[in-house]
């Protein structure tokens, strides 16, 4: 099956400042059309770092962002905003909004902001919020939630803003293993182009289409799991040995590490 490129990163490189030195160095990251991508590292790779750049957070230093195979930044913010949600690592303080005023934000990119509240939550919506397990909350204020509670909110006014490019930063922190895998076998079947930064690997193997490991500022590799997460790979990168099998349950490659 042919993909339609989505979203491509070339000669990517950021630094802070002038006199910095580069926490992305030239970078060729590509995401197709419909895959599930997961990009993986260890603290400090830059994985964080390239999501926002990805998303137009912050403005790359070298190379360029396409979108659509034009330039992202002759794109309007409305029309990126469309296209692409990002769920953060950690959910704004947010004073005095309920969950469902949270969740209807992602209207915004089509509304004005004083009319997103206006309107009842459609069939869409509703089906996104029951599979997020999300309904007994509605009214709850956003500040009263968990951790995990907060990150399914977000992940739900993310999507309701109906993107072509989901954008998550470690989408599993906070939650308990049901919801990681309640959460991550939900976006990996979306029919979207998902790009989501983790740090288990094992869930990376069952869940992405595509790997992409980032090291140092650099993309190491880019790939289907099977292909990219070798013992060569993972002891370079991670510093830590490894054994592959095959889970017996899954059917996907599976790792231990020692």
């Amino acid at each position: 099956m042919t993909y339609k490129m989505k979203l491509q990163a070339t000669n990517l490189s950021w630094r802070p400042s002038a006199k910095s030195a580069l926490i992305l160095n030239n970078v060729n990251f590509h995401a197709q059309e419909g895959l599930c991508i997961g990009l993986l590292g260890p603290n400090g790779s830059g994985k964080t770092t390239l999501l926002r750049c990805l998303y137009r957070g912050i403005s790359p230093t070298g190379g360029s962002i396409f979108l659509d195979n034009k330039n992202i930044a002759h794109h309007s913010q409305q029309e990126v905003a469309k296209k692409v949600a990002v769920v953060l690592q950690e959910s704004p303080h947010e004073i005095g909004l309920s969950v469902s005023e949270i969740v209807k934000l992602g209207r915004l990119p089509y509304q004005g902001f004083f009319t997103h509240d206006r309107i009842t939550l459609t069939s869409h919506e509703r089906a996104i919020i029951q599979h997020l397990e999300l309904d007994h909350l509605l009214e709850r204020n956003h500040q009263s939630l968990s951790g995990g509670e907060k990150q399914r909110v977000m992940i739900a006014r993310a999507l309701i803003q109906k993107p072509e490019v989901l954008i998550l930063d470690e989408p599993t922190n906070h939650l308990d293993i049901a919801h990681q895998l309640s959460i991550l076998r939900y976006i990996s079947n979306l029919d979207i182009t998902v790009i989501c930064s983790l740090h288990d690997l094992n869930l990376a193997a069952q869940y992405c289409d595509e790997v992409a490991i980032m090291s140092k500022g650099h993309l190491i590799s880019q790939g289907k799991p099977n292909d990219v997460l070798t013992y060569e790979l993972i002891k370079r990168v991670f510093s830590v040995n490894s054994i592959a099998d095959t889970h017996p349950a899954t059917g996907y490659q599976r790792l231990s590490f020692y």
